[in-house]
């Protein structure tokens, strides 16, 4: 038994995955390892993620000089893989020389920042097997007999999907998946021998949802996004109906069926969002009480238990990282980073601590900044005090301003811009945030980029000790 582990692992494929720090990479390295499969992978950045990434991984801490926990094999040693900081054809190459590479699997955003990657323009050049995840993941999907459970939609995916991902182990149902962010309950992804469904939060950037065919879809919420990929409105609702039309079974609002313009159909359930049910749910935020029945109403068709024993279990769902998460007391970071995700995150905020909400704002992209700019003009109007840090930036369109927080401001009522002002990630915006908490205030944290951005600088101010962190 013990030789058959051994050329196992010599043997199992080698894959190495180019932008492993991202939500969407890094879950799908962790099922690999766990499946059975060699796994490297490179980021252009470090961060507090990738640090968790590595730790989950078992693998050599990221390095901005390359190196291996184990150099080269033999019969009485396995090659492990590593995860290096820095991505060039140098360093891949050294990868490719210690262990062969079989498939080089990477991020969308990959040839967008950089038609010229030098990764990749490495692996064409030495005739390596590539490929976006989708094709990497539909490939675990044959080879291990898994039904995809496909959670899809602007915004409310990643917490639905934790919530199906919570259901099934809470029930005892073994269960493989795949989340964007870290939860308490489990890694961000996990390969489960002897399971028959594969829970997965499926991203409609560059059209990465539409390489699959589901099981199950569940549609949380539309609102027109990704204007880089999908130029009109038209073009992303198309989108969705063909990810439907490609969904054995779907479940979604009568909101979002009928922006769709979807008919009446056998294999789809289309949920009321002001159903008085929602009210059994004791979760702090309507989205969160929404995303909880189309949860349970969804999972109650596939694991056969009462629903009433579903909403039980939800009401008692942990929550998630970056999902309106206490770092601190009273200082809250959420992912908040769309005008409708902005705007539960807000309620939600309310909810808890009425007027006394204090919101810092970071937005994602320039690109989105100008998308959405004519959205932000009213969504803080009812908030106490409202502090604006540079936007986080990735994936800009070079021909567009860089909107700086005083821009920003100028985008908002007069009745917001009273209460705004622009900020940095510096010690003065600490000292207010203690101010503010001190005075009772609850702090919320729109905090949308990653490494370097304010979540980060949060965590590095306030959080002391968190499982998630």
């Amino acid at each position: 038994m013990q030789l058959y582990a051994l050329r196992f692992t010599l043997f199992s494929m080698h894959i190495f995955f180019s932008g492993i720090g991202g939500t969407g990479i890094g879950p799908l390295a962790l099922i690999a390892k766990q499946a059975g499969y060699e796994v490297s992978g490179s980021d252009s950045q470090d961060s507090q993620y990738l640090k968790y990434l590595t730790h989950a991984l078992k693998l050599d801490a990221p390095q901005s000089d390359y190196r291996l926990l184990h150099s080269g094999f033999s019969a009485g040693q396995a090659s492990q893989g590593s995860i290096h900081v820095g991505q060039s054809a140098e360093k891949l190459a050294e990868v490719h020389a210690r262990r062969p590479i079989d498939w080089f699997v990477y991020s969308s955003a990959l040839p967008k920042t950089d038609p010229n990657h030098p990764e990749l323009a490495y692996v064409i050049e030495n005739g390596i097997r590539a490929s976006k995840r989708d094709e990497f993941l539909n490939e675990i999907l044959s080879e291990k007999n898994l039904k995809l459970i496909a959670i899809a939609g602007t915004h409310g995916k990643t917490t639905t999907t934790a919530m199906a991902i919570w259901l099934f182990k809470q029930l005892g149902v073994p269960v493989t998946y795949s989340v964007g962010t870290k939860i308490s309950f489990g890694k961000m992804g996990q390969y489960e021998p002897g399971s028959q469904y594969f829970i997965y939060e499926a991203d409609e950037y560059d059209r990465n949802f539409l390489a699959f065919h589901p099981y199950m879809s569940l549609i949380t919420g539309l609102d027109w996004d990704h204007p880089d990929i999908y130029p009109t409105r038209e073009e992303y609702y198309k989108a969705f109906k063909d990810f439907i039309s490609q969904s054995a079974w779907t479940v979604l609002w009568q909101e979002d069926a009928d922006k769709l313009a979807l008919a009446p159909a056998k294999n789809r359930m289309v949920l009321n969002d002001k159903d008085q049910d929602i009210d059994k749910f004791k979760l702090a935020g309507l989205v969160n009480r929404q995303n909880a029945w189309l949860t349970a109403k969804a999972m109650f068709e596939v694991v056969d238990k009462p629903l009433e024993q579903l909403i039980e279990i939800l009401n008692k769902f942990p929550g998630l990282y970056r999902r309106f998460e206490e770092l601190a007391p009273n200082i809250y970071s959420d992912y908040a980073h769309t005008p409708g995700k902005i705007r539960g995150a807000l309620q939600l905020a309310q909810e808890v601590a009425g007027d006394n909400v204090v919101v810092i704002y970071e937005g994602l992209h320039n690109l989105r900044q100008h998308f959405i700019k004519d959205q932000l003009k009213n969504l803080f109007d009812d908030v106490k005090q409202l502090y604006i840090v540079p936007t986080y930036l990735a994936r800009e369109d070079p021909k567009l301003p860089t909107l700086s927080p005083d821009d920003i401001k100028d985008l908002l009522s007069k009745k917001a811009q009273t209460k705004a002002s622009a900020a940095a990630l510096d010690e003065d915006l600490k000292q207010k945030i203690i101010q503010h908490t001190a005075q009772g205030d609850t702090v919320l944290c729109l905090s949308a980029g990653g490494a370097g951005g304010l979540d980060e600088w949060l965590r590095r101010q306030f959080a002391s000790t968190s499982i998630l962190t």
